[in-house]
């Protein structure tokens, strides 16, 4: 594996758990962003997600690979920030649908993988999420998932590290039926976020606009990583 070349470095776990090494070599480093690694172990996952990094995968001839993305910037919503569209108060009065929180991991899964064309949640990815479970009482996968007459129509899979909250990915079912059920899901986890006294959700890359449209803001690396810390941490 050593002798892979893929345009980006690998990241071993010894790296990626020294926070020193990855300020001095990764961090202040702005020619890069993407790493890899074969590690597809809880603890290693957990590592890089502490470190801020956001873990997608893969394939290298014919091997699936991690990869951990530094960002070059973040997108974060503070709630205070957070925006509803009429459509959307509109949907949420009318229709009052209810966010489950939970670790229903498979079945958002699932629709994720119908609903994206190219999806980076594979089944190898979600087994490492699951064997995530109990391994780190400051880590933990959760579930947030809407439903319209109990069918799932919206949800998304990520993770809580502290007082944080980091999307992962997420679908909304396709129809006319089903138009702004996948904002209304939005706003609802970030109301409870906000209600459960997080200090801010990570959106992760700066470039959907659906994310700014929310009330996020852009966040350089090295500004993400302050606030970062302090609420994984603090």
């Amino acid at each position: 594996m050593e002798t892979i070349q893929l345009g980006i470095h690998h990241l071993p776990h010894d790296v990626v758990t020294d926070r020193k090494l990855l300020q001095e070599s990764i961090y202040t480093d702005m020619r890069k962003n993407y790493y890899w690694s074969e590690d597809f172990s809880a603890a290693y996952y957990i590592a890089q997600a502490k470190a801020g990094f956001i873990a997608v995968t893969d394939y290298f001839e014919e091997e699936e690979l991690l990869l951990p993305e530094i960002q070059f910037a973040y997108t974060l919503l503070d709630f205070e920030d957070l925006h509803i569209s009429r459509k959307v108060r509109k949907l949420l009065q009318h229709k009052a649908p209810e966010l489950v929180i939970g670790e229903e991991l498979d079945e958002i899964a699932d629709a994720i993988e119908m609903t994206h064309r190219n999806n980076w949640l594979t089944p190898k990815y979600l087994t490492m999420l699951k064997e995530t479970k109990g391994k780190d009482q400051n880590f933990k996968v959760i579930s947030a998932a809407i439903r319209e007459e109990n069918r799932l129509v919206a949800g998304e899979i990520g993770y809580i590290i502290g007082r944080t909250y980091t999307s992962l990915s997420g679908f909304t079912r396709r129809g006319k039926r089903y138009s702004n059920y996948g904002t209304a899901q939005l706003v609802l986890l970030a109301r409870y976020l906000q209600k459960e006294d997080f200090a801010f959700w990570n959106l992760g890359q700066p470039y959907m606009a659906y994310k700014f449209a929310l009330g996020a803001k852009v966040y350089e690396r090295s500004e993400f990583l302050e606030r970062w810390f302090k609420a994984t941490e603090g």
